[in-house]
């Protein structure tokens, strides 16, 4: 039986810590779907398509990890794509309560999936997108925070906004 976990995010971008989750998850899943949700809360820094650009580029290297966007609840989703499992990452102790909150109203609305916490390699404990993004707005370097794509890719969105 092929077991199949999605990760979802906004990924805007993907950071190193992001990386560092669905590097690990493609160990214990036989196929992570890495799903690039629209988040109607957010205004995005990259659109979509870029987004799951980058990620299928920094991704590419990992033969059981597809990219892919959705819009909706993402109980359906997973459900689609005949998934069991969501991966989620934990970087402190402040993520946990929005990430059990989330992951009761799934198994409410699907008692057949189950969360996936997994807590972020200590490097990147304080890594966000916001703080990518902040930095990067700035013209400070990103090198050790994301991939090169990513890093020519912020460049470039802030270059333009100048």
């Amino acid at each position: 039986m092929t077991t199949i976990a999605v990760c979802p995010g906004s990924f805007d971008p993907v950071t190193y810590g992001h990386l560092d989750i669905i590097t690990r998850g493609a160990k214990v899943f036989d196929k992570v779907i890495v799903a690039v949700l629209h988040n109607r809360n957010k205004e995005p820094l990259f659109s979509i398509e870029e987004r799951v650009h980058l990620l299928k580029e920094v991704t590419k290297h990992i033969e059981n990890v597809e990219i892919d966007s959705f819009n909706g609840l993402l109980v359906d989703y997973v459900q689609k794509q005949k998934a069991t499992t969501i991966i989620r990452g934990l970087r402190a102790v402040s993520d946990f309560e929005y990430e059990m909150q989330a992951a009761s109203i799934n198994r409410k609305l699907n008692s057949e999936v189950e969360t996936f916490f997994m807590m972020t390699n200590n490097q990147y404990s304080y890594l966000s997108s916001s703080i990518v993004k902040e930095v990067a707005k700035y013209n400070a370097p990103v090198s050790d925070l994301v991939p090169d794509i990513v890093e020519a890719a912020l460049q470039t969105k802030y270059s333009a906004k100048s």
